[in-house]
């Protein structure tokens, strides 16, 4: 039997503009399976990220509920909300937000140093992801020292060292040429399959959407399945 990793029902988020009200997501139930594929597509300003950032726990929902390994984020306390993310959830972004000040392995042992793990073992862990990642004689690079790919693929080895359940990736090839894009792309889907891990990916790229197990179009506050 499937394990749901995450899912949200009734999930509604209203933003106020003045005395506006612009109601971005309205209702949107969803839920993945762990090692499942999934794309969001839609307009630019439907909501895409917004609807990313509530599954992640990084924003609160104006209704409805978001579970992470059937644990209710509305129902737990901020701290406990950190560990669950910590726990179950990996991000990666168009811009890889990687510290500029640290090397590609510091960076990339940071979850697990979070997470209260010893130095030297974070670091053995991190060194073995990266490796997985093709950036084995990058270790000691920092981020400006490396390409627009290498910076990403930095940026999956951080998501992925500490195993998720579930990696949410917003537009993680925009910032790239189709050469970097494709191999970036192909890079995630192999550790999908090689780790088990369920992945959501925001994208403007049909192209690479249509290639996820399944395909979800968000348009006027509402998500429907595009193709499964």
């Amino acid at each position: 039997m499937s394990e749901t990793i995450l899912a949200c029902q009734g999930l509604t988020k209203i933003f106020h503009q003045g005395t506006q009200e612009l109601r971005v997501l309205d209702g949107v139930d969803f839920r993945l399976q762990r090692g499942e594929r999934a794309a969001i597509i839609g307009t630019s300003g439907a909501g895409k990220s917004t609807l990313l950032h509530l599954l992640g726990g990084l924003d609160t929902p104006s209704a409805g509920e978001v579970t992470i390994a059937d644990q209710a984020l509305n129902r737990i306390s901020d701290s406990e909300r950190s560990r669950l993310r910590n726990r179950y959830l990996g991000f990666v972004y168009q811009f890889h937000h990687l510290l500029a000040e640290f090397t590609a392995l510091d960076n990339v042992a940071m979850p697990l140093l979070i997470r209260g793990l010893a130095t030297r073992e974070a670091s053995h862990r991190a060194q073995a992801v990266l490796e997985r990642v093709g950036l084995g004689e990058r270790l000691h690079h920092r981020p400006g020292q490396l390409s627009g790919g290498e910076r990403q693929r930095a940026a999956i080895a951080r998501a992925l060292v500490t195993e998720p359940g579930c990696v949410l990736a917003d537009e993680p090839t925009g910032n790239l040429d189709r050469s970097s894009s494709e191999q970036v792309f192909e890079l995630m889907l192999t550790m999908n399959q090689a780790l088990g891990t369920g992945l959501i990916m925001v994208t403007h790229d049909h192209n690479l959407a249509e290639r996820m197990d399944v395909v979800w179009l968000l348009r006027d506050g509402q998500l429907e399945r595009h193709r499964s």
